[in-house]
């Protein structure tokens, strides 16, 4: 006998398998068709049981993996398919022959369709391309504009080329035509939910790497970086503008990229410009664009960095450095129309540019002497991140010093792998005036000129060999006067507390300046000096004055 009789035969005998769904699903939603005007009884499948016995499922089912429970088969997990036919035996066919390795429903009409995708989650949509009086095409498109829309294959008896494409264009996966080959149609099927799942998994390792690595170039794990870390994922999702503070060779860019990537904007151009590497009349065309003849030279029109970056990130580094007419249109950009005219136009274009700026300059200073407008600075400052000098964080130079190590190595096909513990100690010890920036570049001569697997003293720059044995022991934070007097007993709160006085002192009370002297952030410092003062209010409050003795007479 072959497949089709078969398929027959089972069709035939359907009306007397178990409804594995129960006798309260809506007429569309069960598994035969129940009352769908195909004229099949349910009351005689009321009291059916859930699983069939383990003989009845062996002559039905051949392919089905098997799994024994208390005399029963168990099904497992199968992808979920809706038939959609007005030929009751074409549905019913397919349902018989689909039904081993899928968990299938079947429904006569769009109404029925529709009840079934509302009740349940459908991996895969077939159906008819006429439905009676109805056209299939509407189906599809109503399947497909739900939230979680199922794959949709269409079949038909009056297929051609045009009727095929109109399918595709509405968002159908393929196109059968009827009468249906069942091993094709079950191949065609499989492949659909496989695309599918691919898809998904694409989609669910996308997202993992982007909420995992959006950070991976920050390297460190100081309680300051944790604390960068943190805000950076905050304000990322957002539109606020961010302003990243920090002395050259910090790190800023990357903070930039990372709120980029872990945003929603990460599928748009990151683009940043470097507003120092700019005249100021080359930055105004730089930035917005200019008009063919707006000056000598300009043959034709070009599109400015805003326009270029539409729908995604700019990064603006070196914000402090641009001139007061630069600063005024950039005020305009960041106002409530966000438009701005090319160079030599007058008409006004609108962006959707989510601006992330950076300087090392201290740009409250600026304000305050009229240098940078203090609207420009509110518009940009929404959110500040002040990235900490390596000096400040030195228990993540040796995590960062390894990371460059495995880079260069790499990039320079050399067998290096570590470094001795005196060469790390000197790393550590020195200042790195040029941040990040510079203990890359001393890693990287290191490795080319080492001899073996690992760095030693040797193979470092001599300025950081002379920089590092030229500071005491102590670390090259501030020196405080008889620190180092014989017999002196040393208190860590003590001495930390002196430090910070001794660098307010210094910068003239200014906290943003001593924050940066001591390698903290402003909001750190804050809390050290909220702790003192707490610190001596409660010693103060718990001193009482001594009483006097009473002698008795």
């Amino acid at each position: 006998m072959n497949r089709r009789a078969i398929v027959a035969t089972i069709s035939r005998s359907v009306v007397n398998q178990p409804d594995r769904h129960g006798p309260d699903r809506p007429a569309a939603t069960r598994r035969s068709g129940a009352r769908d005007n195909a004229g099949t009884d349910l009351r005689q499948r009321q009291t059916a049981p859930l699983f069939r016995p383990a003989a009845e499922t062996n002559r039905l089912q051949p392919r089905l993996a098997r799994r024994r429970f208390c005399g029963y088969i168990r099904r497992p997990v199968q992808p979920t398919i809706l038939i959609v036919d007005d030929e009751k035996h074409t549905r019913e066919g397919l349902r018989a022959s689909l039904e081993d390795s899928f968990d299938v429903y079947i429904a006569p009409d769009t109404a029925g369709a529709l009840a079934v995708l509302e009740s349940e989650h459908v991996d895969l949509m077939l159906t008819d391309l006429r439905l009676g009086g109805e056209d299939g095409m509407v189906l599809i498109e109503k399947a497909l504009a739900r939230s979680h829309p199922p794959i949709v294959i269409m079949m038909t008896a009056y297929g051609g080329v045009d009727t095929a494409v109109e399918a595709m264009k509405r968002g159908a996966y393929d196109f059968v035509t009827k009468p249906l080959n069942i091993d094709r149609l079950e191949i065609l099927i499989r492949r659909a939910l496989r695309s599918k799942h691919v898809e998904k998994e694409v989609i669910e390792l996308k997202q993992k790497v982007e909420t995992k690595y959006g950070l991976e170039k920050l390297i460190g794990h100081s309680p300051v970086m944790e604390e960068i870390f943190d805000m950076v994922k905050q304000v990322a999702p957002s539109r606020a503008t961010v302003l990243i503070t920090g002395e050259s060779g910090t790190g800023k860019e990357l903070v930039a990229q990372a709120i980029h990537a872990l945003s929603g904007r990460a599928k748009e151009k990151f683009v940043a410009v470097h507003m120092a590497a700019f005249s100021a009349q080359l930055l105004e065309s730089e930035l917005f664009g200019h008009e063919k003849g707006a000056f000598t030279g300009a043959t034709e029109r070009r599109i400015g960095r805003f326009e270029q970056a539409n729908g995604g990130t700019l990064f603006l580094d070196e914000i402090g450095e641009i001139d007061k007419n630069t600063q005024v249109k950039l005020l305009r950009v960041l106002g409530e129309d966000r438009s701005f005219e090319r160079v030599g136009g007058n008409a006004p274009i609108k962006v959707d540019v989510r601006l992330v700026a950076a300087t090392n300059r201290d740009i409250e200073d600026m304000v305050g002497k009229g240098e940078f407008r203090d609207d420009l600075y509110f518009r940009l400052s929404v959110v500040r991140i002040h990235m900490p000098p390596l000096r400040g964080r030195p228990e993540d130079i040796p995590l960062i010093a390894h990371h460059y190590l495995r880079v260069a190595a790499e990039e320079n096909g050399k067998p290096v792998r570590e470094m001795t513990a005196d060469a790390m100690e000197l790393l550590e010890r020195y200042p790195w005036p040029g941040n990040i920036r510079e203990l890359r570049a001393a890693i990287e001569r290191a490795v080319v000129m080492a001899g073996g697997t690992k760095i030693t003293v040797r193979d470092l720059p001599h300025s950081v060999r002379d920089g590092a044995s030229a500071i005491p022991t102590g670390g090259p934070g501030l020196k405080l006067p008889g620190l180092s007097k014989p017999g002196l007993h040393l208190n860590l709160h003590e001495t930390e507390q002196r430090m910070i006085l001794r660098a307010l002192d210094e910068c003239g009370g200014n906290v943003t300046k001593a924050a940066r002297v001591l390698g903290l952030s402003r909001r750190t410092l804050h809390r050290r000096l909220k702790e003192f003062r707490d610190g001596e209010s409660a010693e103060t409050a718990g001193a009482t004055p001594a009483q006097p003795t009473s002698h008795g007479s």
